[in-house]
Protein backbone atom coordinates (compact mmCIF):
# COMPACT_ATOMS: atom_id res chain seq x y z
CA UNK A 1 0.00 0.00 0.00
CA UNK A 2 3.13 2.30 0.68
CA UNK A 3 4.41 2.09 -2.72
CA UNK A 4 1.00 2.21 -4.56
CA UNK A 5 0.73 5.47 -2.50
CA UNK A 6 4.03 6.42 -3.56
CA UNK A 7 3.47 6.10 -6.79
CA UNK A 8 0.47 7.94 -6.96
CA UNK A 9 2.11 10.91 -5.88
CA UNK A 10 4.77 10.73 -8.39
CA UNK A 11 1.94 10.23 -10.94
CA UNK A 12 0.07 13.45 -9.25
CA UNK A 13 0.29 16.28 -11.64
CA UNK A 14 -0.93 18.99 -9.49
CA UNK A 15 2.76 19.98 -8.61
CA UNK A 16 3.32 20.60 -12.63
CA UNK A 17 -0.22 22.72 -12.97
CA UNK A 18 0.14 24.85 -10.34
CA UNK A 19 3.99 25.73 -11.75
CA UNK A 20 2.76 26.15 -15.58
CA UNK A 21 -0.14 28.41 -13.99
CA UNK A 22 2.22 30.56 -11.88
CA UNK A 23 4.59 30.96 -15.34
CA UNK A 24 1.20 32.36 -17.01
CA UNK A 25 0.31 34.28 -14.32
CA UNK A 26 4.24 36.27 -14.59
CA UNK A 27 3.84 36.15 -17.90
CA UNK A 28 1.03 38.11 -18.09
CA UNK A 29 2.34 40.29 -15.04
CA UNK A 30 4.88 41.28 -17.39
CA UNK A 31 2.83 42.05 -20.48
CA UNK A 32 1.07 44.38 -18.49
CA UNK A 33 4.55 45.81 -16.90
CA UNK A 34 5.93 46.12 -20.63
CA UNK A 35 2.42 48.00 -21.60
CA UNK A 36 2.58 50.37 -18.76
CA UNK A 37 6.20 51.13 -19.50
CA UNK A 38 5.87 51.30 -23.26
CA UNK A 39 4.76 54.70 -23.89
CA UNK A 40 6.84 56.68 -21.18
CA UNK A 41 10.02 55.12 -21.92
CA UNK A 42 9.26 54.99 -25.59
CA UNK A 43 8.84 59.03 -25.33
CA UNK A 44 12.08 59.01 -23.18
CA UNK A 45 13.45 57.31 -25.68
CA UNK A 46 13.12 59.51 -28.61
CA UNK A 47 13.15 63.00 -26.21
CA UNK A 48 16.44 65.21 -26.26
CA UNK A 49 18.76 65.26 -23.18
CA UNK A 50 19.29 68.16 -20.68
CA UNK A 51 22.44 68.99 -23.59
CA UNK A 52 20.34 68.67 -26.67
CA UNK A 53 21.44 64.99 -27.34
CA UNK A 54 18.71 62.82 -28.90
CA UNK A 55 19.04 59.51 -26.72
CA UNK A 56 19.19 56.23 -29.69
CA UNK A 57 19.13 53.53 -26.93
CA UNK A 58 16.21 51.36 -26.97
CA UNK A 59 15.26 51.45 -23.76
CA UNK A 60 12.19 49.81 -24.24
CA UNK A 61 14.00 46.41 -25.72
CA UNK A 62 16.32 46.53 -22.40
CA UNK A 63 13.70 46.42 -20.45
CA UNK A 64 11.70 43.73 -21.90
CA UNK A 65 15.38 42.02 -21.86
CA UNK A 66 15.81 42.61 -18.44
CA UNK A 67 11.66 41.45 -17.28
CA UNK A 68 12.71 38.29 -19.94
CA UNK A 69 15.91 37.35 -17.61
CA UNK A 70 13.66 37.59 -14.35
CA UNK A 71 11.16 34.91 -15.99
CA UNK A 72 13.76 32.62 -16.79
CA UNK A 73 15.87 32.56 -13.40
CA UNK A 74 12.22 32.25 -11.88
CA UNK A 75 10.94 29.90 -13.86
CA UNK A 76 14.77 27.63 -13.18
CA UNK A 77 14.45 28.43 -9.85
CA UNK A 78 10.93 26.58 -10.15
CA UNK A 79 11.95 23.56 -12.10
CA UNK A 80 15.08 22.81 -9.88
CA UNK A 81 12.95 22.86 -7.12
CA UNK A 82 10.38 20.81 -8.80
CA UNK A 83 13.64 18.13 -10.14
CA UNK A 84 15.25 17.89 -6.67
CA UNK A 85 11.25 16.35 -5.18
CA UNK A 86 11.09 14.19 -8.71
CA UNK A 87 14.47 12.83 -7.66
CA UNK A 88 13.55 12.24 -3.92
CA UNK A 89 9.85 10.21 -5.10
CA UNK A 90 12.19 8.40 -7.56
CA UNK A 91 14.60 7.22 -4.78
CA UNK A 92 11.95 6.41 -2.68
CA UNK A 93 10.09 4.44 -4.85
CA UNK A 94 13.47 2.52 -5.73
CA UNK A 95 14.19 1.92 -2.64
CA UNK A 96 10.57 -0.03 -2.07
CA UNK A 97 11.04 -1.63 -5.49
CA UNK A 98 14.57 -3.07 -3.80
CA UNK A 99 12.88 -3.96 -0.65
CA UNK A 100 10.39 -6.10 -2.46
CA UNK A 101 12.68 -7.42 -5.10
CA UNK A 102 14.76 -9.01 -1.86
CA UNK A 103 11.24 -9.95 -0.15
CA UNK A 104 10.60 -11.54 -3.39
CA UNK A 105 13.38 -13.40 -3.85
CA UNK A 106 13.42 -14.92 -0.04
CA UNK A 107 9.88 -15.97 -0.77
CA UNK A 108 11.07 -17.91 -3.70
CA UNK A 109 14.37 -19.63 -1.81
CA UNK A 110 12.09 -20.53 0.81
CA UNK A 111 9.19 -22.06 -1.57
CA UNK A 112 12.60 -23.87 -3.39
CA UNK A 113 13.25 -25.42 0.01
CA UNK A 114 9.66 -26.69 0.38
CA UNK A 115 8.86 -27.63 -2.99
CA UNK A 116 10.86 -28.97 -6.12
CA UNK A 117 11.63 -26.03 -8.23
CA UNK A 118 9.36 -27.09 -11.04
CA UNK A 119 6.51 -27.27 -9.40
CA UNK A 120 7.38 -23.80 -6.89
CA UNK A 121 7.19 -21.62 -10.44
CA UNK A 122 3.82 -23.56 -11.38
CA UNK A 123 2.61 -22.06 -8.32
CA UNK A 124 3.84 -18.79 -8.24
CA UNK A 125 2.85 -18.70 -12.14
CA UNK A 126 -0.98 -20.29 -11.82
CA UNK A 127 -1.41 -20.12 -8.01
CA UNK A 128 -1.33 -24.48 -8.27
CA UNK A 129 0.59 -27.43 -8.97
CA UNK A 130 -0.54 -29.80 -11.70
CA UNK A 131 -0.06 -33.49 -10.42
CA UNK A 132 1.82 -35.95 -12.18
CA UNK A 133 2.43 -39.49 -12.59
CA UNK A 134 5.85 -40.96 -13.10
CA UNK A 135 6.57 -44.53 -14.44
CA UNK A 136 9.89 -44.97 -13.01
CA UNK A 137 10.54 -43.98 -9.66
CA UNK A 138 12.73 -45.35 -6.68
CA UNK A 139 11.08 -45.14 -3.50
CA UNK A 140 13.13 -45.29 0.03
CA UNK A 141 11.60 -45.75 3.76
CA UNK A 142 13.99 -45.12 6.50
CA UNK A 143 12.92 -45.96 10.52
CA UNK A 144 14.71 -46.39 13.59
CA UNK A 145 14.62 -49.83 15.35
CA UNK A 146 12.78 -49.68 18.75
CA UNK A 147 12.08 -46.15 18.20
CA UNK A 148 8.89 -45.83 20.96
CA UNK A 149 11.12 -47.58 23.81
CA UNK A 150 13.71 -45.24 22.78
CA UNK A 151 11.55 -41.95 22.83
CA UNK A 152 10.29 -43.43 26.27
CA UNK A 153 13.50 -43.75 27.94
CA UNK A 154 15.46 -40.66 26.40
CA UNK A 155 15.44 -36.87 27.37
CA UNK A 156 13.19 -35.33 24.74
CA UNK A 157 15.69 -32.32 23.82
CA UNK A 158 18.39 -34.76 23.35
CA UNK A 159 16.25 -37.42 21.35
CA UNK A 160 15.21 -33.93 18.43
CA UNK A 161 18.61 -33.13 18.67
CA UNK A 162 20.04 -36.23 17.85
CA UNK A 163 17.17 -37.20 15.32
CA UNK A 164 18.02 -33.72 13.59
CA UNK A 165 21.67 -34.47 13.06
CA UNK A 166 21.81 -37.94 11.15
CA UNK A 167 18.56 -35.73 9.30
CA UNK A 168 20.23 -33.53 8.28
CA UNK A 169 22.88 -35.44 6.97
CA UNK A 170 20.51 -37.46 5.21
CA UNK A 171 19.27 -34.24 3.31
CA UNK A 172 22.82 -33.79 2.18
CA UNK A 173 23.02 -37.31 0.79
CA UNK A 174 19.58 -37.00 -1.31
CA UNK A 175 20.86 -33.69 -2.50
CA UNK A 176 24.37 -35.56 -3.12
CA UNK A 177 22.59 -38.13 -5.59
CA UNK A 178 19.61 -35.76 -6.75
CA UNK A 179 17.07 -37.53 -4.80
CA UNK A 180 14.24 -35.67 -3.84
CA UNK A 181 13.26 -35.46 -0.24
CA UNK A 182 9.43 -36.04 0.57
CA UNK A 183 9.22 -35.67 4.02
CA UNK A 184 9.92 -37.20 7.56
CA UNK A 185 6.96 -38.21 10.36
CA UNK A 186 8.88 -39.09 13.75
CA UNK A 187 11.44 -41.33 13.22
CA UNK A 188 10.44 -42.37 9.80
CA UNK A 189 12.42 -40.63 6.22
CA UNK A 190 10.99 -40.58 3.35
CA UNK A 191 12.11 -39.54 -0.15
CA UNK A 192 12.80 -40.79 -3.74
CA UNK A 193 14.73 -40.62 -6.74
CA UNK A 194 13.75 -39.61 -10.81
CA UNK A 195 11.14 -36.91 -9.57
CA UNK A 196 10.40 -34.25 -10.33
CA UNK A 197 12.44 -34.79 -13.19
CA UNK A 198 12.79 -38.37 -14.76
CA UNK A 199 16.29 -40.54 -15.48
CA UNK A 200 16.72 -43.79 -15.82
CA UNK A 201 19.30 -43.97 -12.85
CA UNK A 202 17.56 -43.67 -10.04
CA UNK A 203 17.27 -47.11 -8.77
CA UNK A 204 21.38 -47.36 -8.25
CA UNK A 205 21.16 -43.51 -6.85
CA UNK A 206 19.14 -44.31 -4.39
CA UNK A 207 20.86 -47.41 -3.09
CA UNK A 208 23.73 -45.15 -3.29
CA UNK A 209 22.08 -43.05 -0.95
CA UNK A 210 20.92 -45.79 1.16
CA UNK A 211 24.74 -47.54 1.66
CA UNK A 212 25.96 -43.65 2.24
CA UNK A 213 22.73 -43.32 5.34
CA UNK A 214 23.83 -47.16 6.24
CA UNK A 215 27.54 -46.55 6.82
CA UNK A 216 26.76 -42.77 8.63
CA UNK A 217 24.73 -44.83 11.35
CA UNK A 218 27.09 -47.43 11.54
CA UNK A 219 30.04 -45.18 12.38
CA UNK A 220 27.72 -43.32 14.55
CA UNK A 221 26.76 -46.64 16.50
CA UNK A 222 30.47 -47.83 17.00
CA UNK A 223 31.50 -44.15 18.47
CA UNK A 224 28.37 -44.33 21.05
CA UNK A 225 29.13 -48.40 21.83
CA UNK A 226 32.91 -46.81 22.50
CA UNK A 227 31.49 -44.35 25.52
CA UNK A 228 29.18 -47.23 26.84
CA UNK A 229 25.94 -45.55 25.48
CA UNK A 230 23.45 -47.24 23.52
CA UNK A 231 22.25 -46.00 19.94
CA UNK A 232 20.07 -46.41 16.93
CA UNK A 233 19.61 -49.06 14.50
CA UNK A 234 17.94 -47.88 11.39
CA UNK A 235 16.08 -50.11 8.94
CA UNK A 236 15.92 -48.71 5.02
CA UNK A 237 13.11 -50.30 2.86
CA UNK A 238 13.37 -49.51 -1.45
CA UNK A 239 11.04 -49.89 -4.11
CA UNK A 240 10.99 -48.60 -7.46
CA UNK A 241 7.69 -48.37 -10.08
CA UNK A 242 4.70 -45.90 -10.56
CA UNK A 243 3.75 -42.63 -8.28
CA UNK A 244 1.39 -39.89 -8.52
CA UNK A 245 3.23 -36.47 -7.28
CA UNK A 246 1.73 -33.36 -6.36
CA UNK A 247 1.14 -30.64 -3.86
CA UNK A 248 -0.99 -31.20 -1.24
CA UNK A 249 -2.62 -28.34 1.04
CA UNK A 250 -3.67 -24.54 0.95
CA UNK A 251 -2.33 -22.94 3.44
CA UNK A 252 0.93 -25.52 4.48
CA UNK A 253 1.87 -26.65 0.99
CA UNK A 254 3.68 -29.97 0.75
CA UNK A 255 4.93 -31.88 -1.67
CA UNK A 256 4.29 -35.50 -1.52
CA UNK A 257 4.14 -38.90 -3.53
CA UNK A 258 0.81 -41.71 -3.39
CA UNK A 259 0.57 -44.86 -5.32
CA UNK A 260 0.86 -48.56 -4.64
CA UNK A 261 4.98 -48.28 -4.82
CA UNK A 262 5.25 -46.17 -1.78
CA UNK A 263 3.15 -48.77 0.10
CA UNK A 264 5.18 -51.55 -1.37
CA UNK A 265 8.69 -49.53 -0.22
CA UNK A 266 6.85 -49.19 3.02
CA UNK A 267 6.81 -52.82 3.50
CA UNK A 268 9.95 -53.23 2.45
CA UNK A 269 11.14 -51.59 5.36
CA UNK A 270 9.30 -53.01 7.90
CA UNK A 271 10.02 -56.11 6.57
CA UNK A 272 13.84 -55.64 6.59
CA UNK A 273 16.19 -56.03 9.43
CA UNK A 274 18.09 -53.37 11.67
CA UNK A 275 21.30 -52.28 10.11
CA UNK A 276 20.26 -53.53 6.68
CA UNK A 277 18.77 -52.18 3.41
CA UNK A 278 16.07 -54.58 2.11
CA UNK A 279 15.17 -53.75 -1.46
CA UNK A 280 12.37 -55.55 -3.67
CA UNK A 281 12.75 -57.98 -6.44
CA UNK A 282 11.55 -55.23 -9.06
CA UNK A 283 14.20 -52.87 -8.12
CA UNK A 284 16.64 -55.56 -8.05
CA UNK A 285 16.70 -55.87 -11.72
CA UNK A 286 17.49 -52.82 -12.12
CA UNK A 287 20.50 -52.46 -10.10
CA UNK A 288 21.79 -56.38 -10.05
CA UNK A 289 24.56 -55.00 -12.60
CA UNK A 290 26.36 -52.52 -9.65
CA UNK A 291 25.66 -54.32 -6.51
CA UNK A 292 26.25 -57.14 -4.53
CA UNK A 293 22.78 -59.10 -2.86
CA UNK A 294 21.78 -61.45 -0.45
CA UNK A 295 18.41 -63.37 -1.68
CA UNK A 296 15.83 -63.66 1.11
CA UNK A 297 13.76 -65.47 -1.31
CA UNK A 298 9.85 -64.55 -1.75
CA UNK A 299 8.79 -62.89 1.88
CA UNK A 300 5.21 -62.86 2.96
CA UNK A 301 3.85 -58.95 2.77
CA UNK A 302 0.76 -57.55 4.68
CA UNK A 303 -1.61 -57.08 1.58
CA UNK A 304 0.47 -57.99 -0.97
CA UNK A 305 1.07 -61.54 -0.75
CA UNK A 306 5.09 -62.97 -0.98
CA UNK A 307 7.31 -60.58 -2.48
CA UNK A 308 11.14 -61.34 -3.69
CA UNK A 309 13.22 -59.55 -1.21
CA UNK A 310 17.07 -58.47 -1.07
CA UNK A 311 19.26 -57.50 1.26
CA UNK A 312 22.52 -55.21 -0.67
CA UNK A 313 25.66 -56.20 1.12
CA UNK A 314 27.55 -53.18 -1.29
CA UNK A 315 28.77 -52.36 -4.51
CA UNK A 316 30.57 -55.25 -6.69
CA UNK A 317 34.31 -55.53 -6.08
CA UNK A 318 34.86 -55.07 -9.88
CA UNK A 319 32.67 -51.56 -9.37
CA UNK A 320 34.21 -50.11 -6.57
CA UNK A 321 37.73 -48.56 -4.84
CA UNK A 322 39.61 -49.56 -1.88
CA UNK A 323 37.10 -48.13 0.28
CA UNK A 324 34.43 -49.52 -1.25
CA UNK A 325 33.04 -46.74 -3.11
CA UNK A 326 32.06 -46.60 -6.80
CA UNK A 327 35.08 -46.48 -8.66
CA UNK A 328 35.73 -44.96 -12.56
CA UNK A 329 34.27 -47.78 -14.29
CA UNK A 330 30.85 -47.54 -12.08
CA UNK A 331 30.27 -44.13 -13.23
CA UNK A 332 31.08 -44.84 -16.73
CA UNK A 333 28.66 -47.23 -16.48
CA UNK A 334 26.31 -44.71 -14.57
CA UNK A 335 27.57 -42.16 -17.43
CA UNK A 336 26.52 -44.35 -20.13
CA UNK A 337 23.29 -44.74 -18.49
CA UNK A 338 22.68 -40.94 -18.04
CA UNK A 339 23.70 -40.09 -21.65
CA UNK A 340 20.07 -41.88 -22.70
CA UNK A 341 18.30 -39.46 -20.53
CA UNK A 342 20.17 -36.46 -22.34
CA UNK A 343 19.78 -37.74 -26.04
CA UNK A 344 15.64 -38.23 -24.99
CA UNK A 345 15.66 -34.62 -23.48
CA UNK A 346 17.33 -32.81 -26.77
CA UNK A 347 15.14 -34.58 -28.76
CA UNK A 348 12.24 -33.55 -27.36
CA UNK A 349 13.56 -30.11 -27.39
CA UNK A 350 13.91 -30.14 -31.09
CA UNK A 351 10.48 -31.61 -31.43
CA UNK A 352 9.00 -28.87 -28.92
CA UNK A 353 11.25 -25.70 -29.28
CA UNK A 354 13.05 -25.33 -32.58
CA UNK A 355 11.69 -23.07 -35.22
CA UNK A 356 10.03 -24.73 -38.17
CA UNK A 357 12.22 -22.86 -40.54
CA UNK A 358 14.62 -25.26 -39.54
CA UNK A 359 14.50 -27.85 -42.46
CA UNK A 360 17.71 -29.10 -42.31
CA UNK A 361 18.92 -28.85 -38.76
CA UNK A 362 16.60 -30.64 -37.03
CA UNK A 363 15.46 -33.66 -34.69
CA UNK A 364 15.68 -36.24 -37.50
CA UNK A 365 19.34 -35.12 -38.30
CA UNK A 366 20.12 -34.46 -34.61
CA UNK A 367 19.62 -38.12 -33.99
CA UNK A 368 20.93 -39.28 -37.19
CA UNK A 369 24.50 -37.88 -35.83
CA UNK A 370 23.87 -39.04 -32.70
CA UNK A 371 23.57 -42.78 -34.21
CA UNK A 372 25.94 -42.53 -36.64
CA UNK A 373 29.11 -41.39 -33.82
CA UNK A 374 27.85 -44.60 -31.69
CA UNK A 375 27.63 -46.62 -34.85
CA UNK A 376 31.47 -45.48 -35.85
CA UNK A 377 32.70 -45.82 -32.01
CA UNK A 378 32.24 -48.66 -31.41
CA UNK A 379 33.27 -49.99 -35.24
CA UNK A 380 36.79 -47.95 -34.39
CA UNK A 381 37.17 -49.12 -30.88
CA UNK A 382 37.03 -45.79 -29.55
CA UNK A 383 38.74 -46.16 -26.06
CA UNK A 384 35.65 -46.25 -23.06
CA UNK A 385 36.84 -42.94 -21.22
CA UNK A 386 36.49 -40.87 -24.90
CA UNK A 387 32.88 -42.35 -25.70
CA UNK A 388 31.07 -40.30 -23.32
CA UNK A 389 32.93 -37.09 -24.92
CA UNK A 390 32.03 -38.01 -28.23
CA UNK A 391 28.14 -38.87 -27.40
CA UNK A 392 27.79 -35.95 -25.41
CA UNK A 393 29.30 -33.56 -28.41
CA UNK A 394 27.00 -35.49 -31.44
CA UNK A 395 23.96 -35.07 -29.16
CA UNK A 396 24.21 -31.32 -28.80
CA UNK A 397 26.15 -30.87 -32.05
CA UNK A 398 23.92 -29.01 -33.59
CA UNK A 399 21.69 -27.83 -30.89
CA UNK A 400 23.17 -24.13 -31.61
CA UNK A 401 21.22 -23.85 -34.61
CA UNK A 402 17.86 -23.11 -32.34
CA UNK A 403 18.75 -20.47 -30.65
CA UNK A 404 22.05 -18.40 -32.54
CA UNK A 405 22.04 -19.36 -36.31
CA UNK A 406 24.89 -17.53 -37.41
CA UNK A 407 26.87 -18.74 -34.16
CA UNK A 408 26.12 -22.45 -33.47
CA UNK A 409 29.21 -23.77 -31.96
CA UNK A 410 28.24 -21.25 -29.17
CA UNK A 411 24.85 -21.41 -28.75
CA UNK A 412 25.20 -25.65 -28.34
CA UNK A 413 28.21 -24.86 -25.81
CA UNK A 414 25.84 -22.60 -23.60
CA UNK A 415 23.03 -25.10 -24.08
CA UNK A 416 25.37 -27.82 -22.53
CA UNK A 417 26.81 -25.56 -19.66
CA UNK A 418 22.96 -25.29 -18.81
CA UNK A 419 21.82 -28.71 -18.75
CA UNK A 420 24.59 -31.14 -18.55
CA UNK A 421 24.75 -30.08 -14.73
CA UNK A 422 21.26 -31.37 -13.92
CA UNK A 423 22.29 -34.97 -15.11
CA UNK A 424 24.99 -35.25 -12.83
CA UNK A 425 27.95 -34.39 -15.80
CA UNK A 426 31.13 -32.22 -14.09
CA UNK A 427 32.84 -29.83 -15.73
CA UNK A 428 35.30 -32.07 -17.34
CA UNK A 429 32.80 -33.76 -19.12
CA UNK A 430 31.59 -30.25 -20.46
CA UNK A 431 34.98 -29.21 -20.99
CA UNK A 432 36.20 -31.78 -23.39
CA UNK A 433 32.40 -32.07 -25.58
CA UNK A 434 32.93 -28.61 -25.97
CA UNK A 435 36.12 -28.98 -27.18
CA UNK A 436 34.84 -31.64 -30.24
CA UNK A 437 32.15 -29.21 -30.97
CA UNK A 438 34.80 -26.11 -31.72
CA UNK A 439 36.71 -28.33 -33.58
CA UNK A 440 33.94 -29.88 -35.79
CA UNK A 441 32.68 -26.53 -36.60
CA UNK A 442 36.73 -25.26 -37.23
CA UNK A 443 37.20 -28.16 -39.23
CA UNK A 444 40.16 -28.77 -36.85
CA UNK A 445 40.23 -32.89 -36.49
CA UNK A 446 43.26 -33.32 -34.49
CA UNK A 447 42.31 -36.68 -33.05
CA UNK A 448 40.08 -39.87 -33.58
CA UNK A 449 37.24 -38.80 -31.87
CA UNK A 450 37.51 -35.42 -33.85
CA UNK A 451 37.36 -37.76 -36.78
CA UNK A 452 34.76 -39.78 -35.76
CA UNK A 453 32.23 -36.81 -35.16
CA UNK A 454 33.23 -35.15 -38.70
CA UNK A 455 31.96 -38.61 -40.10
CA UNK A 456 28.85 -38.63 -38.29
CA UNK A 457 28.04 -35.10 -39.60
CA UNK A 458 28.11 -34.92 -42.88
CA UNK A 459 27.16 -38.39 -43.44
CA UNK A 460 24.35 -37.35 -44.99
CA UNK A 461 27.09 -36.59 -48.02
CA UNK A 462 27.45 -40.57 -48.71
CA UNK A 463 23.75 -40.95 -48.66
CA UNK A 464 20.79 -41.50 -51.25
CA UNK A 465 18.85 -38.84 -49.89
CA UNK A 466 21.52 -36.24 -50.47
CA UNK A 467 19.69 -33.88 -53.05
CA UNK A 468 16.74 -33.92 -50.92
CA UNK A 469 18.48 -32.84 -47.75
CA UNK A 470 20.75 -30.51 -49.82
CA UNK A 471 17.19 -28.92 -50.72
CA UNK A 472 16.25 -28.65 -47.21
CA UNK A 473 19.49 -27.04 -46.21
CA UNK A 474 19.27 -24.22 -48.97
CA UNK A 475 15.77 -23.48 -48.06
CA UNK A 476 16.69 -23.16 -44.72
CA UNK A 477 19.33 -20.77 -45.34
CA UNK A 478 17.84 -18.69 -47.34
CA UNK A 479 14.58 -18.24 -44.24
CA UNK A 480 17.33 -16.92 -42.16
CA UNK A 481 19.21 -14.38 -44.77
CA UNK A 482 21.56 -16.38 -46.07
CA UNK A 483 20.13 -15.98 -49.58
CA UNK A 484 21.55 -18.43 -52.07
CA UNK A 485 20.24 -18.95 -55.82
CA UNK A 486 20.07 -22.53 -57.09
CA UNK A 487 22.95 -22.41 -59.48
CA UNK A 488 25.23 -20.70 -57.04
CA UNK A 489 24.24 -23.68 -54.79
CA UNK A 490 24.65 -26.59 -56.64
CA UNK A 491 28.51 -25.27 -57.73
CA UNK A 492 29.11 -25.08 -53.88
CA UNK A 493 27.85 -28.48 -53.27
CA UNK A 494 29.92 -29.92 -55.68
CA UNK A 495 32.71 -28.37 -54.64
CA UNK A 496 31.84 -29.60 -51.27
CA UNK A 497 31.53 -33.04 -52.03
CA UNK A 498 34.61 -32.82 -54.57
CA UNK A 499 36.58 -31.99 -51.70
CA UNK A 500 35.30 -33.63 -48.91
CA UNK A 501 36.28 -36.71 -47.80
CA UNK A 502 35.35 -39.27 -44.79
CA UNK A 503 38.28 -39.65 -42.23
CA UNK A 504 37.52 -43.03 -40.92
CA UNK A 505 37.90 -46.48 -42.46
CA UNK A 506 34.52 -47.07 -41.41
CA UNK A 507 32.86 -44.33 -42.85
CA UNK A 508 34.09 -44.89 -45.95
CA UNK A 509 32.86 -47.99 -46.07
CA UNK A 510 29.23 -46.90 -45.28
CA UNK A 511 28.72 -44.65 -47.67
CA UNK A 512 26.09 -45.92 -49.60
CA UNK A 513 26.57 -43.91 -52.87
CA UNK A 514 29.50 -43.12 -54.70
CA UNK A 515 31.25 -39.55 -55.46
CA UNK A 516 30.89 -39.25 -59.00
CA UNK A 517 27.05 -40.70 -58.85
CA UNK A 518 26.03 -38.10 -56.32
CA UNK A 519 27.50 -35.43 -58.42
CA UNK A 520 25.84 -36.52 -61.60
CA UNK A 521 22.32 -36.22 -59.20
CA UNK A 522 23.45 -33.18 -58.72
CA UNK A 523 23.84 -32.16 -61.87
CA UNK A 524 20.32 -33.48 -62.71
CA UNK A 525 18.91 -31.70 -60.38
CA UNK A 526 16.26 -29.18 -61.66
CA UNK A 527 17.63 -29.45 -64.98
Amino acid sequence: MALIKLIDTFDNRSFKFKLMLLMKKLNFSFFQLSLAAAVPIQSFANAPDSQGITLKVPVFVIGLIVLLIIQITIYKLLDRKFRRRQEVLEQLINKKNEDLVKVNEKTEALLANLLPKNTANEIMEKGKATKTKFNFVTVLFSDIQGFTQIAEEMNPEVLIDELDKFFFHFDSVVEKYRIEKIKTIGDAYMCAGGIPEKNRTNPVEVILAALEMQDYMKKLKEASLIRGIKYWDIRIGIHTGTVIAGVVGHKKLSYDIWGDTVNTASRMESSGEAGRINISGATYEFVKEFFVFEYRGKMPVKYKGELEMYFVKGIIPELSDENGNPNSRFRFMMQHIKLQDVEETVNKMFIDEAPPTLWFHNAQLAVSIASQAELLANAERLPVEEYVNLKLASIFLITGYMTDYNNPAEGSRKLMDEMLPRFGFDESYIAAASVLITNSFNENYESDTDRILHDARYDYLGRVDYIKLSEKLLRERNEHGITTGLGTWKITQKTLLTDHDFLTSTGKILRSVPLEEQIAKLHEWHN
